[in-house]
């Protein structure tokens, strides 16, 4: 069985094993992480699935009051800190923009004194490398505790922050993608797309990692499918191939007998045109 949660709300999906729990959608439950348990909302119940679910970290259990209440501190701090590292920011004139923020309490985290083990992380972006050691120091003193800061590449400031990308729905990494994977400009050739930066870039600025995804698809159909230009034999007559349609895996023939446009299956197309070929070399 597996189960899938959410540290923010419409954030990324992490699947684990529920480990004999039946946590319900909106529950608050105890994922482990690399600092300890921390508490997540459960976004798909526990159901079966066909595949192997050892590998999958194992549910902790539901949240408790104690729980709540740490993490709803945890989210109080994470807020003070982020408004706190802008206005510092702005007063070091540095070009800097803060994405997120996170925090991790110390053992005693009610308290008002220095938090013991207490640590924030603040991520942001830049132009460039930023001397930003007064700038620790400052919010050290401000948030009396351990502070980072971490400078994000802009493709994972877009996962850190999520959107919405130019198909309407989440940006794949801020919800399932794992790993970027190398994505080039010949891709986009392939697919016939234009090459206008404003129609094939996301939301980071860099090229949309969805062009991988169907580029082996476009690989595929280019080395069965002839090529445009191409003439071939189809059940409406002979013609020459003007265009192809790879998602419908058809390809577009003008027929010699009236110039009209007829849209044939990849497959079709091609076990005719072997056939035209014979016939006309014979």
């Amino acid at each position: 069985m597996l189960c899938a949660v959410s540290f923010n709300r419409y954030g990324r999906l992490y699947y684990l094993d529920p480990a004999g729990h039946t946590p319900a959608v909106g529950d608050r439950v105890l994922v482990p992480t690399e600092d300890g348990t921390e508490v997540a909302e459960c976004v798909w119940a526990a159901q079966w699935v066909d595949e192997d679910t050892s590998g999958f970290p194992k549910l902790a259990g539901p949240a408790g009051t104690a729980d709540l209440d740490r993490d709803a501190l945890v989210r109080r701090r994470k807020a003070d800190a982020k408004v706190a590292a802008k206005k510092l920011i702005r007063e070091h004139e540095l070009p800097m923009k803060v994405v997120a923020v996170d925090h991790l309490p110390g053992p005693e985290p009610a308290t008002g004194r220095v938090e013991e083990g207490a640590r924030t992380t603040i991520y942001f972006t830049a132009p460039h490398r930023v001397d930003f050691r007064s700038l620790v120091r400052d919010l050290g003193a401000t948030l009396r505790c351990r502070v980072e800061l971490r400078q994000l590449s802009a493709r994972d400031s877009a996962r850190v922050q999520g959107g919405i990308g130019s198909c309407g729905r989440d940006l794949c990494c801020a919800t399932f993608l794992r790993d970027f994977e190398p994505v080039s400009i010949r891709m986009a050739k392939d697919q016939d797309l234009p090459l206008n930066p404003l129609r094939i870039s996301g939301a980071c600025g860099r090229l949309m990692c969805c062009l991988k995804y169907e580029h082996p698809l476009y690989q595929r159909f280019q080395e069965s499918a002839p090529a445009v230009g191409e003439r071939v034999e189809t059940e409406h007559g002979a013609g020459r191939v003007v265009g192809h349609s790879v998602p419908r895996d058809a390809v577009t023939v003008r027929l010699d007998a009236d110039g009209s446009r007829c849209s044939c299956s990849r497959a079709s197309v091609c076990g005719s045109r072997q056939a035209y070929e014979s016939r006309y070399e014979s």
